[in-house]
């Protein structure tokens, strides 16, 4: 019944610096561990209005750029391996040369046969998540977009 439909489990997220400038890597990202949640991200692009004077019912649109709204926010599960691993990921990227950035991967699992998702951002430090009674620990992880994604096939 649900032949094409493709499940969330086994999705990871991972992260890789540049070697050279404006170029995307192909391997050698790390996972971060603990990503319970990941937003839409740029699936909401900007409408511009073109409306010509001469309308007289419609307004007309065209197709301005995509928005991430700020910040893109992934919910993790804060434990000390997560805190360890993104600890790691902000240190690389404040390492980087000013001409390089980061680059993301949402992974899907094996066997999908989907092109991963890649986007430049910036890992920015953790604030305190907040906390419920009787429930797990999360926190909110937050990437600042630097340039534009892409789908491209899983790295290696």
């Amino acid at each position: 019944m649900a032949a094409n439909a493709v499940s969330t489990a086994g999705m990871l997220v991972k992260y890789a610096a540049e070697t050279t400038a404006g170029t995307r890597p192909t391997s050698g990202y790390t996972t971060i561990p603990g990503v319970k949640a990941i937003p839409a991200i740029f699936n909401d692009p900007n409408m511009l209005q073109s409306t010509p004077l001469s309308a007289t019912k419609n307004h007309t649109y065209i197709e301005g750029l995509n928005d991430s709204g700020g910040a893109i926010q992934l919910t993790v599960n804060d434990y000390e391996a997560f805190r360890t691993a993104w600890t790691a990921c902000v240190a690389a990227f404040d390492a980087l040369d000013d001409d390089l950035t980061m680059w993301f991967e949402i992974a899907y699992q094996d066997g999908s046969n989907l092109e991963s998702f890649y986007f430049p951002a910036q890992p920015l430090a953790l604030g305190f998540g907040g906390a419920d009674v009787d429930s797990v620990l999360e926190n909110n992880l937050n990437l600042a977009p630097q340039g534009d994604y892409v789908f491209a096939a899983a790295s290696t």
